[in-house]
């Protein structure tokens, strides 16, 4: 039940207020509430409760309270800024009366409020930083090109105090160091396979930059997102681009064709040459095999030259008669002319059988025969004579 209730039989006031002014039920003075817990605070540290005669030795010890409570408070407000909290990513900058001091590993620290102060860094973000530019190769010709720069922060105290805003550092170098490496660059590697390289230059080029400037910064990654004409030219530039794709395909083709014909070339000039060689080698291979036939009929004509020079005359005439299918014999000192009509032979009634008869018998022995009928002739010519 609430002190101020008409049922409230005691009429206590929390305030000490109890039945002043003649049972008024108002509200409570709020200067005799003051007074009431300042005297409980003095009473906790030693000082005394107000008297109701006792007015300046009262205000006395108020105002000592006072004091005590605010030094409370400020040792309590000292120690909840002496201790700081490093998150596991970062790293506490400590500057003693605006100077480097330390740095604070991850965990909870103590510092000296009111002169220290704690600079957090992250130090294991990876902070990401765009830039798109429209510049001038080494060709004379402009390229819209945007990077992308990945970066974390190496050394967290050349972040937070060598360089007043690090990051914007960055920017402007990392324009710097690709507009150098795009002016030392054609058009043409950009714009297709050289972007890798591209990427790779750049990077150590703005590292070096980071370096210099003692930022704190490592750069990890540098991304070509795109390389390309400007809107105004890419027309004309989409025409180059088809120019010099066509200008492969021409070369990519005639390499082809080169490449086809000169093995065939070069094939068939071989089997010409071996072909040559064969007929070089046939052709002598003849030559010597006649020139030793010839010495070898030379020795037998040494030994007998009348046998050898008939056997080489009936070898001839057997060559000849081989070749013809009429025979015309004339006999020296005479009239009569020998006719042989062997195609009539082989070519009435029977022409099979005689053919037989003809291919069975060796031209050889016809010679002989003919030869032989020539010689009796010739005998019994010369007897008529007689």
């Amino acid at each position: 039940m609430a002190w101020n209730e008409p049922g409230n039989q005691n009429g206590k006031d929390p305030w000490g207020n109890n039945n002043r002014g003649g049972g008024n039920q108002g509200p409570p003075d709020l200067d005799e509430a003051l007074k009431q817990i300042m005297n409980k605070l003095n009473g906790l540290f030693g000082g005394s409760r107000k008297s109701s005669g006792g007015g300046d030795k009262g205000d006395s010890q108020g105002a000592g309270g006072a004091i005590v409570i605010v030094l409370v408070l400020l040792g309590i407000f000292l120690v909840w800024r002496s201790v700081f909290t490093i998150d596991e990513q970062q790293r506490g900058v400590v500057l003693q009366l605006g100077e480097y001091s330390r740095t604070l590993d991850p965990g909870l620290q103590f510092v000296i409020p009111l002169v220290e102060n704690v600079i957090p860094v992250n130090v294991t973000n990876v902070r990401n930083a765009e830039l798109k530019q429209e510049m001038l190769t080494q060709d004379e010709n402009v390229v819209e090109v945007e990077l992308n720069v990945q970066y974390t922060v190496s050394d967290p105290v050349s972040f937070a105090l060598r360089v007043e805003d690090p990051e914007r550092s960055l920017q402007h170098s990392a324009e710097s160091a690709l507009r150098h490496e795009v002016g030392s660059t054609d058009l043409n590697p950009i714009m297709t396979d050289g972007r890798p390289l591209l990427a790779d230059n750049t990077r150590l080029r703005l590292q070096e930059y980071m370096d210099r400037y003692q930022t704190g910064i490592n750069v990890s990654i540098v991304n070509v997102k795109e390389a390309r004409a400007p809107a105004a030219v890419q027309a004309a530039f989409d025409d180059v681009q088809k120019a010099n794709l066509d200008k492969e395909r021409f070369v990519n083709e005639a390499e082809a064709y080169a490449n086809t014909v000169i093995p065939e070339s070069r094939g068939t000039a071989q089997r010409m040459l071996e072909e040559a060689n064969a007929y070089r080698d046939q052709v002598v291979a003849a030559a010597q095999g006649e020139a030793s036939r010839f010495e070898k009929l030379l020795v037998e004509y040494d030994k007998a030259p009348e046998v050898t020079r008939e056997r080489l005359y009936i070898d001839a005439i057997s060559s000849v008669y081989s070749k013809s299918s009429k025979i015309l014999v004339d006999i020296d000192g005479g009239n009569n002319m020998l006719y042989l009509p062997l195609d009539k032979l082989t070519a009435g009634a029977g022409a099979g059988a005689v053919q037989r008869n003809v291919d069975d018998q060796s031209i050889s022995d016809i010679a002989d025969q003919v030869i032989e009928e020539i010689r009796s002739r010739n005998t019994r010519s010369n007897r008529e004579e007689r």
